[in-house]
């Protein structure tokens, strides 16, 4: 994951300041706020292809064959958005960018054992696409990027150090997220339609630290795991201007519905945090 150094930095030197936490045995109970910065990026498998359903039966996974027989899809498959018309023209990587999130939450502290909840909003930008190259040829691209999600997860943690002022915590939780789904091709001859929710489920976990400095205030680090549904997104290939004999159209005249071979959209976040308690 591509992360900036100076994020980094910027974790190790506040955790050099000195804490100036409240001198009670719960600094971390009550009330919180605050939120987060830093980067993520998809997590998306590399065989990932497209699927095709030519007779419109619901199950996917048949070929698209061309008149004489012939696979009209054995130039391949790649799972990255295409750069031209062939395999040759390569495929752009997945990417991602920076994220940030608001957040606010209630601990409970019990010695040293911090148990809490956590309501937070984060705007992402991480997308990945799978492509598909046909005999013709062209291209056919799918993409999906993860524009926000609201996520409700629970932590428990253990504080450490002078006066208990590091927290280590594990948190998981559910999320639902926004989801863009596009479809790009090449191909003029027939009409395609996407269709599918742009709203997914699923869950996030992940591992963190946080340092109580100048008071009130908290900073850390942390990585979150993120794994949404997203098995609905559906493109319909129909006549067009294309002959009855086009491959779309030879199983059903209707036409051929297709979707990405892989369900879930997952992403992997790392960010610099703070917190104000109160």
């Amino acid at each position: 994951m591509r992360t900036t150094q100076t994020t980094i930095l910027a974790v190790l030197l506040a955790a050099a300041l000195p804490a100036q936490v409240l001198a009670n045995d719960t600094p971390w109970r009550g009330f919180h706020a605050g939120g987060s910065l830093g980067g993520s990026e998809p997590l998306s498998s590399d065989g990932g292809r497209i699927l095709f359903d030519t007779n419109l039966d619901g199950r996917f996974g048949d070929t698209v064959r061309t008149g004489t027989g012939a696979d009209a899809f054995s130039p391949g498959f790649c799972g990255g958005a295409a750069y031209g018309r062939t395999p040759a023209s390569g495929c752009r990587e997945d990417s991602g960018g920076a994220e940030t999130s608001l957040r606010v939450g209630y601990d409970w502290q019990s010695g040293r054992w911090v148990y809490g909840i956590l309501g937070e909003y984060t705007d992402h930008d991480a997308r990945d696409s799978v492509a598909a190259f046909s005999t013709t040829p062209a291209l056919y691209t799918m993409t999906r990027d993860l524009e926000h999600s609201v996520a409700l997860r629970g932590r428990v943690g253990m504080s450490f150090g002078g006066e208990g002022q590091w927290l280590g915590y594990a948190t998981a939780g559910a999320v639902r997220g926004r989801i863009s789904n596009s479809f790009v091709t090449s191909n003029a001859a027939n009409r395609f339609t996407p269709t599918g929710s742009s709203d997914a489920s699923g869950y996030q976990a992940g591992l963190g630290i946080e340092r109580r400095v100048l008071g009130n205030l908290s900073i850390g680090l942390e990585y979150l795991y993120t794994r949404l549904d997203d098995g609905d997104a559906r493109v319909r290939v129909e006549r067009g201007t294309a002959p009855a004999t086009n491959p779309f159209l030879l199983v059903n005249p209707a036409g051929t519905n297709f979707r990405r071979s892989d369900d879930d959209f997952s992403v992997g976040s790392l960010r610099l945090t703070a917190s104000w308690r109160f």
